[in-house]
């Protein structure tokens, strides 16, 4: 039990956030009638959301290195929209080849954006407002204020659809549409208990501090039942959305870079403390510059996943992406200094922050609304982060207000 306490203190931001998770899904589930939680809109809920995990992953990684934002990305996503409708569309190139010229664009831009800011040094923040500006620009001479439609059905089936249903023959009759997405929930289920499992087991052979095996067991069993029901819920629709795919492969790599690579050690050591991160040996410029040429990578990759659930480039694309992408890192415990914030961590702020769109919504609630709702939602989670940080307590108020008088 202790060591479960010390478990949850050391991660409290990130607990306190499932918990809120949770207790939004069970809220907007009671107040849509159940509407939240069927099948459809589950299915529906993650083709509209992937683009903004795949943005926050790539956010997290640039807010890691000292708290700094990345501006542009909405205005990235709509640009390589548009290269990739102008590729396809317009000048009707191989679907293929154009997606890897996209992807190429997004790493260009990337290296422009990292060049100013790692090795010119001007703050990140300016650069990418410049950035946000030139690529909005761009995007309307590129379309010359019109939408392009439709994509070739080669480019929409990489992020469109549902999986098909291969594993059929094994359904032992439960009534499933789509028995396959119940076997990949219950395959991702073992993965995840085997992971906690293994995480513990090498901390305690290399003499680090662990857990007891009673939480790493209550953690991970929880979070593979939740997978699990995930899953079952797509089965009853047409299966799990294609883009659950991509958007897996990124959440995997971005997890796995920031926690067991050397680069990702880097991350967290330039944006705790650059100064001594520089004198350790560690090349500060060149993360740096590796973090924005990444944003932009992602960006562009989200940027074709938007456009293919469009079917269309539009001028108006990626409007407000980034601040959807910036909600989600500090919602799920991103550090507003810099160097604190995991990729699951950053899953659980997307999450919430689709699940409230996707429940106001339902409840025919205005945008201005949804918009003053996720204001306070972000502001609430930076203050529990600065809070927390300087371990402001009531008694210390109180003390400070005598002194005044």
């Amino acid at each position: 039990m202790g060591k479960l306490k010390t478990s949850f203190s050391k991660n409290l931001k990130q607990f306190v956030m499932l918990i809120a998770l949770v207790v939004i899904i069970v809220f907007f589930q009671l107040l849509t009638r159940g509407t939240l939680l069927k099948p459809m809109n589950v299915f529906n809920l993650i083709n509209q959301n992937a683009y903004v995990v795949v943005l926050a992953a790539g956010m997290l990684v640039c807010i890691l290195t000292g708290g700094n934002i990345d501006l542009s990305v909405g205005s990235v996503v709509a640009f390589v929209g548009a290269c990739a409708g102008t590729f396809m569309i317009t000048w009707k190139w191989d679907p293929y080849l154009s997606t890897l010229l996209c992807l190429m664009i997004g790493i260009v831009i990337g290296a422009w954006h990292g060049f100013w800011i790692a090795y010119v040094r001007i703050p990140a923040f300016i650069v990418t407002l410049s950035g946000q500006l030139i690529f909005r620009g761009l995007t309307l001479i590129v379309l010359k204020g019109l939408t392009l439609s439709p994509f070739p059905r080669a480019f929409m089936n990489l992020s469109t659809g549902a999986i098909g249903n291969f594993l059929g023959f094994l359904d032992p009759g439960l009534g499933l549409r789509n028995f396959t997405s119940l076997v990949i929930g219950l395959v991702l289920a073992a993965v995840v208990i085997a992971i906690q499992l293994k995480k513990r087991a090498d901390r305690k052979r290399k003499g680090y501090s662990y857990e007891g095996l009673a939480a790493t067991l209550v953690r991970a069993v929880v979070i593979a039942a939740a997978i699990t029901y995930f899953f079952w819920i797509l089965a009853h629709y047409t299966g799990a959305p294609v883009v659950l795919i991509t958007v897996g492969i990124v959440l995997m790599v971005y997890s796995y870079l920031t926690s067991k690579t050397v680069m990702g050690r880097h991350l967290y050591a330039v944006g705790g403390n650059e100064k001594a991160a520089r004198l350790s040996g560690v090349k500060t410029d060149k993360i740096k510059f590796l973090a924005y040429v990444n944003m932009s990578f992602l960006a562009a990759v989200a940027g074709l996943i938007f456009s293919a659930r469009l079917q269309s480039s539009s001028p108006q694309a990626g409007i407000g992406f980034e601040l959807d992408a910036i909600g989600a890192c500090f919602i799920g415990g991103a550090s507003a200094y810099g160097g604190i914030g995991t990729v699951g961590g950053t899953l659980i702020g997307a999450l919430i922050m689709g699940v409230l769109n996707n429940g106001m919504s339902i409840m025919g609630i205005s945008i201005d609304v949804q918009q003053v709702v996720k204001g306070l939602v972000l502001l609430a989670a930076v203050a529990f982060d600065v809070i927390s940080k300087q371990k402001i307590s009531l008694p210390f108020l109180q003390r400070l207000m005598s002194r005044r008088r």
